[in-house]
């Protein structure tokens, strides 16, 4: 009963306050509250420092065989990497890569020109170099010799986000760039067309855009190839939504997401269960929770999901058959304990189902 009790007294102080707030909570309440949560299938072994961002790569000959990618940003004298995980969690130490510069975000596109065929490629920041890095997947074979240089002309630099977009029409790969700071005047992001000469791949700037509140920083960035749009988290403000195209120009299509975050808007990816329909999922870092929105039209918001990630940064979610384990799909959200937690989408429509119909 005394247990009951706590857990009352808490979700009274929550409903009062209207707006989340950071509470202290028993023991026994955060038991409680902690099986309502959304559990992951597996867990990912540890990286060395400090997880951030997972994408993933879809082996289309053999879904099983498909790859997460996830940064680990290092620490202090550690240098951080790109770790390579099967399905199941397990680091693929072969093709993972060492002694990257502090790298944040990394995202995946397919079909990129390159020596007379097609490839695909992950491609991750690396803050401390001022620069995004390009390997072939699956080999994750370095093709940037060294890094493209981002953010040249202007003093601030320290790239953390990107996502890349695809431009339906002509396949063209472009790849849009985040900063640790920038400016408030509709160019803290950069946007960059990849193209491979003779055997590496270099961007070329071919737009800044981007409103940017001017609290805290823009990080989490992700790309909506069929519909054309791209959207970052103005992490205390808002949702920002664009044109992806550069030749659509750069007028802010809508903003949401404003309220009930209890700080930062951080990891952001979309689940398409068509070529117009799905969901826009956001991390609540501090409350560790997703918000859920809808893909089409003004991204209505839709439910609130308790997940088990503790501090979640970057996520990625695949609508895919993966087999047995993941016929519909597989999210994979960061977890402050140096791990990426691996969700059966299954799990999450279910909880957002439940959730419309309350």
């Amino acid at each position: 009963m005394k247990n009951f009790l706590y857990l009352i007294i808490a979700l009274s102080i929550v409903a009062c306050a209207g707006k989340k707030e950071i509470k202290e909570e028993t023991a026994d309440t955060v038991e409680n509250i902690d099986t309502v949560r959304i559990k992951p299938k597996y867990v990912t072994q540890q990286v060395i420092s400090d997880t951030d961002d997972p994408a993933i790569w879809i082996n289309k000959s053999n879904p099983s065989e498909s790859l997460i990618i996830g940064t680990d940003k290092g620490d202090d004298g550690v240098l951080g990497g790109l770790y390579v995980y099967n399905l199941h969690g397990e680091i693929d130490r072969e093709k993972s890569i060492k002694n990257l510069e502090r790298p944040n975000n990394v995202d995946i596109a397919y079909g990129l020109p390159y020596n007379g065929d097609t490839i695909d490629i992950a491609v991750c920041t690396e803050r401390f170099t001022n620069s995004i890095r390009v390997f072939k997947l699956p080999e994750m074979q370095a093709i940037d010799n060294g890094g493209i240089p981002v953010f040249e002309d202007d003093t601030l630099r320290s790239p953390m986000g990107i996502a890349l977009y695809t431009r339906p029409s002509d396949k063209q790969i472009f790849a849009v760039v985040g900063r640790k700071e920038g400016p408030t005047d509709g160019s803290y992001l950069y946007q960059y067309e990849l193209k491979s000469n003779g055997g590496v791949v270099k961007g070329e700037l071919v737009r800044k855009f981007g409103i940017w509140s001017g609290e805290k920083e823009i990080e989490a960035i992700v790309v909506d190839n069929e519909a054309g749009f791209v959207y970052f988290s103005d992490e205390r403000n808002s949702i920002r939504k664009y044109y992806a195209d550069p030749a659509k120009g750069n007028e802010e299509l809508g903003q949401f997401g404003k309220d009930n975050f209890l700080e930062d808007r951080e990891g952001l990816s979309i689940y398409k269960k068509t070529d117009s329909t799905g969901y826009l999922l956001a991390s609540d870092q501090s409350d560790n929770t997703f918000h859920v929105f809808t893909r089409e039209g003004n991204n209505d918001f839709i439910a609130e999901l308790p997940f088990s990630t503790d501090q979640s940064d970057g996520s990625e979610v695949i609508n895919y058959n993966f087999g047995s384990e993941f016929p519909k799909g597989i999210f994979v959200a960061m977890s402050d304990d140096k791990t990426f937690q691996i969700y059966d989408w299954r799990d999450i429509e279910k909880a957002i189902e439940d959730a419309m119909q309350k």
